[in-house]
């Protein structure tokens, strides 16, 4: 655990001193990415479930015609990659993204619906993290943003 270091002081906290608590408590499943030769965690995502409000114009983005407000989710709530790692391999984050995914699809067709992969883009941090998502497919929630200043929430659409 102690090869991983990444730029912002509270995500390695959380790995070292909160990840295995909260999956204990039944809170988040964390998940390692590990490099195959060294055992290094190269990256690591956290994921809860979630639901999120969508604006009337929001659901019909996505042709949901539903009397609901809150449609189910499972959110990235912290998601971290090695700046070790970062230089010897590219989009880390994304293919951790891409596992997140797999495995919302994994869950509706197993266990329980999940529509929407979202996040909290932390933008308190890096402000450019929002590129990121976005160049991964996810967009603004227009009606959960406007609440925090430190992140922006956004989904992805599992099935697009």
């Amino acid at each position: 655990m102690d090869s991983f270091s990444c730029f912002v002081t509270e995500y390695n906290d959380y790995l070292f001193d909160d990840a295995l608590r909260s999956q204990n408590d039944h809170i988040a499943l964390t998940w390692l990415l590990r490099e195959r030769t060294t055992g290094n965690i190269a990256a690591y995502m956290s994921l809860i479930a979630d639901a999120i409000k969508l604006s009337v114009s929001e659901k019909e983005t996505h042709n949901l015609n539903y009397p609901f407000k809150t449609i189910p989710a499972m959110k990235i709530a912290k998601l971290a990659v090695s700046y070790s790692e970062q230089g010897k391999y590219k989009k880390l984050g994304t293919y951790m993204i891409n596992k997140a995914l797999a495995l919302a699809r994994i869950c509706n067709r197993q266990l329980f619906a999940c529509r929407f992969l979202t996040v909290d883009a932390d933008i308190e941090h890096n402000e450019s993290v929002i590129e990121f998502y976005q160049k991964n497919g996810f967009v603004p929630n227009s009606e959960m943003n406007g609440k925090r200043n430190k992140t922006i929430s956004m989904r992805k659409d599992v099935f697009v």
